[in-house]
């Protein structure tokens, strides 16, 4: 059994590292609406940095001799804890169970991704008939002996003969489309480059709609084409492409979306993280005559609208005069908002999540309470009864609109991902699949509660630890949040806690404002100006563990990644007293020039731009690289990041580890600044099993350094 002993992190021996050298300081100055804003480590941006007119070899060589320097620390420090040969073991026992995703039906095929063992990547498989015989379909460990070839989607055709799937490697989510012969295994000759994604097969799946981008290194160059299989890509129309000046040049841009007979096409354009216009197109219409007449459903609104198409009719679950959701059903002869039908109201005690589509029956996914309810209706809005879930979790449905048949999956933090094979008419369902871990569920328990933010706000935490725990305000507690994007923190479960749990720890996730777990006026109370109320919502929820009686500042730890990076990174800066350690991954870091990296123009909606004069006062206000002050005792700190993300640049944890190297008035053996960048990883997706153990072990193993637990 794992063992575990507690040791005060001060009395702690291991093997003396080195002390990093101070990073070299080259100041830069700027005014900014008449404001001057120092970056001393510009420097370490490298050839990414804007100003620069052609990339410096030079200067990217420095920085990543300095990477180097920083991340050989990283790891000679992580890797003499003691136990932390021993965590990574049990670590992989945990991750190297089997994992299993929810089926796609076509026809009498069934789709599914799996992981077995130690497997790098995931696989797809297929059986003819639910319970038939599961054969390897794809498999991209047979590609790549370092498994980092990763597979980005799968979309099998409607007649389950040929599957298009997207490949990409070492994390950078570039991903390139081919398509496979379902009966043989034996891929086709069409391949498109492009970060393809966003597939919607012709009815004869003999060809199929498309996104990608026009150039790879422009995120912001989206476009929709059809693509017929035996052609080159360099042949297919293009139906529809990102705006090429003006506001929405930079948002997330098109998508598009066929009916099943492509009859219908749903075309749709971002204009905020919360909103967008949506048309429908006579597809047939553009397919004889070339002519694209979009007919308007939603357009100019701060709404969203998604949804299924069954005939003529689109069955749309929008936000439009509803933050928390309704369903309508729209004539696409006629899309006009007057002929609108309601279908399904907004409800006042839980947010819609999502909508599908069986034989005759909506199948419609709400939150309540940030936990999953799932509710049936006939087409005319008809209730049929909720499909009942084990308890207090994170539950979807899969389904196809030709039959009543279909698959849900529900996890939560006591029980691992399960999935059903369900009637969706009776309710009746039984056990597809469900993996077995080696750790017991039943030793732990699940609490929900309320607590009040700075300005009295109420917001939700979910507490997770083991039963009979002791209330002594000791606890090693680990908080862990988001807050953005209307992404909701909904029940999960996760196996490599559960060292965590089996030690006396506490887990808690807070529901903070700028997440969806409320519907879009919760989304909106944590966007641009207001993102305040997501660290305080933070703060809060950590003062609240301490006065309860959980844990206290010595032994209270906070995680998060990529926004939930940016999360910590705040809170960090702004209460460094409150807590004794801080994980952030794949951060943003830099609020005043983040817009200029990568794809991150698509966030300014949500954020706000330094180059508005009204929104940079805000921005510099909670940047955490502008907020670092010299003298202060900042807590131990972990920045993690990728260095093929495509999405947030590693410059923000570069950075950020530089200043706070440089500031901090702590230890740097006993409360170090750390930096690891990952050379072959990105964001995180597609990141290979063993990459994914080793850094699982380093954030626990530092946890636990941290917090006072260590494996003996």
């Amino acid at each position: 059994m794992f063992n575990m002993i507690s040791t005060a992190a001060a009395e702690l021996e291991r093997t003396a590292t080195a002390t990093l050298p101070p990073t070299e300081t080259q100041a830069v100055k700027e005014m900014i609406h008449g404001v001057e804003v120092v970056d001393p480590f510009r420097w370490l941006e490298g050839s990414a940095a804007p100003e620069l007119t052609a990339p410096d070899p030079e200067l990217d060589a420095r920085v990543s001799r300095w990477t180097d320097d920083q991340n050989a620390h990283t790891r000679e420090l992580l890797s003499s804890l003691p136990g932390r040969q021993g965590l990574e073991d049990r670590l992989a026992a945990l991750m190297q169970v089997g994992q299993v995703r929810t089926p796609r039906m076509r026809g009498d095929h069934y789709f599914y991704w799996e992981r077995r063992g130690d497997q790098p990547q995931w696989t797809v498989r297929v059986r003819q008939g639910a319970n038939g015989e599961s054969r390897v379909l794809l498999d991209p460990n047979a590609l790549d002996e370092e498994g980092l070839t990763a597979l980005g989607w799968f979309s099998p055709s409607p007649d389950g003969t040929l599957g298009a799937f997207g490949l990409f490697r070492s994390g950078d989510e570039n991903t390139t489309l081919y398509v496979l012969e379902v009966a043989t295994g034996s891929w086709l000759a069409d391949e498109i480059p492009g970060k393809v994604n966003g597939l919607s097969w012709l009815p004869d799946s003999r060809g199929f709609l498309y996104h990608c981008l026009a150039e790879a290194d422009n995120p912001y160059s989206t476009q929709i084409k059809l693509h017929r299989l035996g052609t080159h890509h360099r042949q297919d129309p293009l139906i529809f492409e990102q705006y090429k000046e003006g506001p929405l040049a930079t948002t997330w841009g098109p998508f598009a979306g066929l009916s099943d007979d492509a009859r219908w096409m749903l075309l749709g354009y971002w204009t905020g993280t919360g909103s967008h216009d949506l048309w429908v197109v006579d597809f047939d219409r553009w397919q004889r005559t070339g002519e694209l007449v979009r007919k308007p459903i939603l357009e100019g609104e701060e709404a969203m609208a998604f949804g299924e198409i069954v005939g003529d009719t689109a069955f749309l679950r929008t936000t439009l005069d509803a933050p928390n959701g309704r369903v309508v059903a729209v004539d696409l002869n006629d899309p006009r908002r007057e002929r609108w039908r309601d279908i399904i109201p907004e409800r006042s005690d839980a947010v819609l999540e999502d909508i599908s589509v069986a034989r005759g029956i909506l199948v419609v996914e709400y939150l309540k309470d940030a936990s999953s309810r799932i509710e049936r209706f006939r087409y005319d809005g008809e209730p049929l009864g909720e499909l009942k879930l084990p308890g207090l979790g994170s539950a979807g449905v899969a389904a196809l609109a030709d039959r009543t048949e279909a698959f849900l999956t529900y996890s939560s933090f006591n029980q691992p991902s399960t999935i059903y094979h369900i009637d969706l008419e009776s309710g009746e369902r039984q056990i597809w699949a469900q993996p077995e871990v080696p750790v017991d569920p039943a030793l732990v328990e699940v609490h929900q509660v309320w607590y009040p933010s700075k300005d009295g706000t109420k917001v939700s935490m979910f507490l997770v630890h083991k039963k009979g725990l002791e209330r002594n305000g000791n606890n090693p507690t680990l908080l862990y949040g988001y807050g953005g994007f209307n992404v909701p923190m909904t029940p999960a479960f996760r196996a490599t806690l559960f060292p965590w749990f089996e030690a006396g720890g506490v887990y808690a996730i807070a529901n903070l404002r700028g997440g969806g777990e409320y519907g879009e006026a919760w989304h909106q109370a944590g966007m641009l100006e207001r993102k305040q109320n997501v660290f305080d919502d933070f703060i809060a929820a950590g003062e609240w563990l301490t006065k309860n009686g959980y844990t206290n500042p010595k032994k209270l730890a906070v995680s998060g990644g990529s926004n939930g990076g940016l999360l910590t990174g705040a809170v960090l800066v702004q209460r460094p007293d409150l807590f004794t350690a801080v994980v952030s991954e794949v951060p943003l870091l830099d609020m005043v020039r983040y817009q200029n990296f990568l794809m991150a123009r698509f966030w300014v909606p949500e954020y706000g731009s330094s180059e508005n004069a009204d929104q940079l006062p805000f921005l510099l206000e909670y940047s955490p690289y502008h907020n670092i002050e010299k003298g202060v005792h900042y807590p131990a700190v972990l920045l993690t990041a990728g260095e093929n993300d495509s999405r947030v640049h590693p410059l923000h944890a570069r950075k950020m580890a530089a200043a706070l190297q440089a500031a901090t008035a702590s230890d740097p053996e006993t409360d170090p600044i750390l930096l690891w960048v990952d050379r072959s990883a990105g964001h995180g997706q597609g990141k290979p099993l063993r990459l994914q153990i080793e850094s699982t072990a380093d954030e626990l193993i530092f946890l636990m350094w941290q917090t006072g637990l260590l494996k003996g």
